[in-house]
């Protein structure tokens, strides 16, 4: 042999390249059945609603905001002006979703408090959803106000 080298259809550096291609295969097949089996996963049971208020928002001439209990018509609360700014601005955030939507300020929003110990404020009309707890315990502490006690009569 004259210093060529013979290069065999599987030498030594073609096998790096099929052996990465396996452990790949292997790893995104492995991580593909433990998702699908749920496998090292932990599941928490969906957290049931404790106490719920639906109610209504109104503009007042003087700047304040009226909350109405929707059922009842009874008033919850009025939110001053220049006070609890979250609580204003989260209506209003709401509020201007629906006129973008097209929606009418009638229906009632969902205010929830669940057996888990979170608060949750819905829109039905426009499917917005915001958790209350994630802006801290003071704006929690806000809307939380707004619930009546177990068992109280509003």
């Amino acid at each position: 042999m004259s210093g060529r080298t013979l290069n065999a259809p599987f030498g030594r550096t073609s096998w790096f390249p099929i052996g990465a291609g396996l452990l790949i295969a292997f790893v995104l097949g492995s991580v593909g059945i433990g998702r699908y089996e749920g496998v090292g996963l932990t599941r928490m049971p969906p957290a049931q609603a404790v106490r719920t208020l639906r109610f209504t928002a109104e503009d007042r001439t003087d700047g304040a905001i009226l909350l109405r209990d929707a059922e009842r018509g009874t008033a919850v609360a009025t939110v001053a002006p220049g006070q609890d700014n979250f609580m204003r601005a989260t209506l209003r955030g709401f509020g201007q979703a629906r006129l973008r939507a097209g929606l009418g300020r009638e229906a009632p929003f969902r205010l929830t408090h669940f057996n888990d110990g979170s608060l949750q404020l819905d829109d039905e009309l426009t499917g917005r959803a915001v958790n209350l707890g994630a802006f801290g315990p003071s704006n929690f502490v806000a809307f939380a106000r707004l619930l009546p006690e177990p068992g109280a009569a509003r």
